[in-house]
């Protein structure tokens, strides 16, 4: 991978868990803190976490496997700044694929997660089918992207690119 941006290259993943009749998981205020404080730091080691939560290292070890096989961590990742891989710019970019070519909307996802500018792609409900989020060095790079991944390809209908200002994360658990 030339960018090194993202691991997942070539990992189209969808989250499908099983979880009861109303979709959701059953967590509890423990789980919670737990949640909290790993979506602020991933690295946490595993005693810091149980003593943040007030339950021993071991119980809070049991919980966190338990957080994932059930599906609601889904992975722990490095949060990797673009610019300072000399991608200064980011775009998000709605795809509206052809009509005709609908029946190969997950393999066409999954080509585009393959690519080295894409950070993420996402399936959505709209006038458009995908959003992509995108990061390149500069105008020149993101106009290449948009004109030999996008334009060029055969089941792309239309494009609209917009570009990020700034980009923020949330701080409250996710």
């Amino acid at each position: 991978m030339a960018n090194g941006i993202a691991a997942r290259k070539g990992e189209m993943k969808h989250h499908g868990v099983e979880r009861p009749a109303g979709g959701t998981a059953s967590l509890d205020d423990i789980d919670r803190i737990l949640l909290d404080e790993l979506s602020r730091n991933a690295r946490l080691p595993n005693n810091a976490l149980a003593a943040r939560a007030n339950i021993a290292p071991s119980t809070c070890l049991v919980r966190v496997r338990s957080l994932i096989e059930r599906g609601v961590i889904r992975g722990f990742h490095a949060d990797i700044d673009p610019a300072a891989l000399g991608q200064q710019l980011q775009a998000m970019i709605a795809v509206r694929v052809q009509a005709n070519a609908r029946h190969h909307l997950g393999q066409f996802a999954e080509q585009l997660a393959t690519l080295d500018e894409v950070l993420d792609v996402y399936f959505i409900a709209g006038a458009d089918d995908y959003l992509i989020h995108v990061a390149t060095a500069d105008s020149d790079g993101l106009r290449r992207f948009v004109l030999e991944h996008l334009s060029a390809h055969p089941a792309v209908a239309s494009t609209e690119t917009i570009l990020i200002f700034e980009h923020l994360r949330a701080t409250r658990n996710r």
